[in-house]
């Protein structure tokens, strides 16, 4: 309900002019639309969904790169066995790869004469380790020799046949030379084993 504002009369609703006066009865203020001026709903924060998706994206394609490097690693062992060639007769083998061809043998007397070193005068070659194989411009040969002399004794007829050698140890139980020369790597090792003393002998040659 409202009232004048001159003679303090009660007034009915929309009424202009006062019924006890005759004074103007001043507009009521407009209500200001609350609705209307309400700030617009906030969209819901999409950052861990964007979040999940990158991490989902990485996963892919780590997982697509894993099995291209794997079909592209079983095309190459592929190509290679496909091109290479083996061929054995007895303790013999050779085998050709597109990387060079590579020879094996277990032949002690054939590794012997290969050794290109001096053998121990009275010393028996043994068929266990003997060992001879070639990839490329490496050649390698080993060669394992058993005599009843002392160790000091076969360890300086090695070292006079090795003096300018880069390493040499020796103590009661065994004796080590080693000597590299023009590509050439000889190694001697000369261990004692109850009563006996075993030679092993090992050249690496560079072509």
């Amino acid at each position: 309900m409202a009232f004048c504002n001159s003679c303090g009369a009660a007034l009915s609703d929309g009424t202009k002019f006062c019924n006890k006066c005759g004074a103007t009865v001043a507009a009521a203020p407009s209500v200001p639309n609350v609705a209307a001026t309400a700030h617009p709903p906030v969209p819901p924060t999409t950052g861990g969904s964007s979040a999940l998706k990158i991490v989902l994206i990485v996963i892919a394609v780590i997982v697509v790169l894993g099995v291209i490097s794997v079909g592209a690693f079983s095309f190459f062992v592929y190509r290679v066995a496909k091109s290479s060639h083996v061929s054995q007769q007895g303790d013999h083998v050779k085998a050709e790869t597109p990387f060079g061809s590579f020879e094996s043998s277990k032949d002690p007397e054939q590794a012997a004469k290969d050794l290109g070193v001096d053998i121990y005068p009275g010393a028996e070659v043994q068929k266990d380790g003997a060992s001879s194989a070639s990839f490329g411009g490496i050649h390698t040969v080993t060669a394992i020799f058993e005599s009843n002399d002392a160790l000091d004794k076969i360890c300086s007829f090695y070292k006079t046949r090795f003096p300018n050698a880069v390493a040499t140890n020796a103590d009661q139980n065994q004796c080590t030379i080693v000597s590299n020369n023009r590509g050439n790597m000889v190694t001697v090792k000369i261990e004692a084993e109850g009563d006996t003393r075993k030679i092993q002998i090992t050249n690496v040659t560079r072509k």
